[in-house]
């Protein structure tokens, strides 16, 4: 049911009041002409409150008939007998200037917009959560399987006397020790991993792409391929197919026992 605002009520009210006094005294000849100016007003209210119940009674029937909506009309009485209105009457039935009338009643939710608007942003949780969550299952698994199958014990406190053959650096330098082999050391050691992390580090305000969609970004894209394969080919070559004097060697030939003590 529409709920009729309490200013609205009290309005009513008084000019119901006006009215009722208006037909009870006798009606002066100059206020005919102001309680005239006035009857528009009236019947003006009197419309608002027939919309304000037309309102109320199509949404009780809306809700289904739970509700009914009963709404008083404010002035029922015909223009023709406000003739006999006093002064004092007509001057408080009379429109106050300044005031603004409300035509009708509106409900909240007709003018708000609540229709979905697709985005291309998710919450955190569970998209993000969840995805980490089972990565990280997923590399433990791996890791304990490859533990299980593959020994990798703690290898003897270091001689300087007994240098082994070959002598390799951990898997991470193992690309810049690869280097080594084909360039001067100033080149292989300072010139291409500087370069490379110059590279990296200005590779963001070279490519301002805000979007973060793949088919968006194929510079980015290429340019962080092509660091790893090249990586990941000095690393795997320097782990796999180096034997004893640092000499190149076919793994499936001469076995990877000096790799990992199976």
């Amino acid at each position: 049911m529409a709920e009729v605002p309490e200013h609205l009520l009290k309005r009513a009210a008084e000019r119901k009041a006006a009215k009722d006094s208006a037909a009870s005294e006798p009606a002066a000849p100059e206020a005919t002409a102001e309680v005239e100016s006035a009857a528009p007003a009236a019947a003006g209210d009197d419309r608002m409150a027939a919309l304000l119940a037309k309102s109320a009674a199509a949404k009780a029937k809306k809700e289904g008939g739970a509700t009914t909506a009963t709404l008083e009309p404010t002035a029922t009485a015909p223009i023709a007998s406000t003739a006999t209105a006093s002064p004092a009457a007509a001057r408080s039935a009379a429109p106050v200037a300044g005031n603004q009338r409300l035509l009708t009643v509106v409900k909240s939710g007709s003018i708000q917009d609540v229709k979905s608007v697709p985005t291309d942003k998710v919450h955190v949780w569970p998209h993000l959560i969840s995805a980490e969550f089972t990565a990280a299952l997923a590399c433990t698994a791996f890791l304990l399987v490859f533990s299980t199958f593959v020994n990798a014990p703690l290898l003897a406190s270091a001689n300087f006397n007994l240098t082994p053959n070959p002598a390799k650096a951990p898997w991470y330098f193992m690309g810049l020790q690869e280097m080594l082999t084909m360039f001067h050391p100033m080149v292989a050691g300072v010139t291409v991993p500087g370069v490379a992390l110059a590279l990296l580090a200005v590779a963001g305000f070279i490519d301002r792409n805000p979007s973060n969609k793949p088919e968006d970004r194929k510079f980015a894209t290429a340019l962080f391929t092509f660091f790893l394969m090249f990586w990941a080919v000095l690393v795997i070559v320097g782990s796999f197919f180096r034997g004893e004097g640092y000499n190149f060697i076919l793994p499936w030939r001469q076995g990877v026992h000096h790799i990992f003590d199976l």
